[in-house]
């Protein structure tokens, strides 16, 4: 009798979808002492499921190309900027205050690492993220106004609590696109938090916006009460690409 009815009250939870209160119950049964402490290890274990599943959806939804955790980052390999800065980041106190990040800096030295792994940790901690490259951007931007559903896309894009924009300066656009990538960052400002990697410093962003003016309005907005981190050093790809080079090497020799 008592199998039966266990199999009912797990079939009730799938039917109600509360999974964590399902699949915890008999060990709940056996650690609870009383009613009450029955009944609010049962809601513990379901808001538990649920902050779970909803963290999940958080880390699905940013669109990340992989996932990289804080605990990932090799920090011997970064940057010096970014080893003295990244315990500040990773408080994530810049979001709460609507500061921007600017990664500088050349190739392979850990930026775009760096920001997924701080993304993730967003989301961990409740928070709305978005991954994107400037040129893909950029596209959906375009597409996007001339569908004319650009206003939708915008309300959606400044309600992020972090979107993060990665390869700014390997690909450069027109006038159009420099356009709509500055009043969309521009509804952002000071209210919710850009990371930004480039590999191009701010002297140089002239040559993928191709207006003067345009390119010091996006900067002015940017930088203001932004974190600027030096990323300049050696590639963390091309340190990779020689230790396998190194250990392939050393099986050969054996």
């Amino acid at each position: 009798m008592k199998v039966k009815l266990r199999e009912e009250i797990k079939e009730y939870c799938s039917i109600l979808k509360l999974n964590g209160i399902g699949n915890g119950f008999e060990d709940v049964m056996k650690e609870a002492s009383n009613y009450e402490e029955f009944l609010h290890k049962l809601l513990e274990r379901e808001i538990e499921a649920k902050d779970g599943r909803a963290m999940e959806c958080r880390i699905r939804n940013a669109r990340f190309p992989y996932k990289k955790y804080m605990e990932d980052l090799e920090l011997d390999c970064l940057p010096i900027d970014m080893k003295n800065k990244l315990p500040g980041l990773a408080t994530l106190d810049f979001i709460r205050e609507g500061r921007n990040i600017i990664m500088y800096g050349n190739p392979g030295t850990g930026k775009s690492h760096t920001s997924i792994a701080l993304g993730i940790k967003a989301c961990m901690s409740g928070y709305k993220v978005l991954f994107t490259t400037i040129p893909i951007l950029i596209t959906q931007l375009k597409e996007c106004q001339s569908r004319k559903t650009l206003a939708a896309y915008e309300h959606r894009f400044e309600k992020y609590d972090l979107v993060i924009a990665d390869e700014l300066g390997y690909i450069s656009f027109d006038k159009e696109g420099a356009e709509l990538l500055f009043t969309n960052l521009s509804l952002r400002a000071s209210r919710k938090s850009t990371i930004i990697t480039t590999n191009l410093a701010f002297d140089r962003w002239e040559e993928i916006f191709g207006d003067p003016v345009i390119t010091g309005a996006m900067v002015d907005r940017l930088t203001h009460k932004a974190i600027l981190i030096n990323m300049e050093g050696d590639s963390y790809r091309l340190r990779e690409s020689m230790k396998l080079s190194s250990r392939t090497a050393g099986r050969n020799e054996s």
